[in-house]
């Protein structure tokens, strides 16, 4: 799995630290891997997808799968 370094603001580490401390995540690791996910998925719905932009989201699941996750 390719490794991504990035920055956010303290509020956002603090928000998802929170939500790892009530359980909502085992680890910190998960918990941006399905937030991004969850994100990605929203934004992908949240409009019209242009079939001539290379650039645009396909309509089926992540990497053509439906799946969430792809091992």
């Amino acid at each position: 799995m390719p490794k991504v370094e990035l920055n956010i603001p303290e509020h956002l580490e603090m928000q998802m630290t929170q939500m790892i401390e009530q359980g909502e995540f085992v680890n910190r690791e998960e918990a941006v891997e399905d937030l991004l996910a969850a994100g990605l998925r929203a934004y992908r719905t949240g409009g019209a997808v242009d079939d001539d932009d290379p650039g645009a989201f396909e309509d089926d699941g992540m990497m053509g799968h439906d799946d969430e996750y792809v091992f």
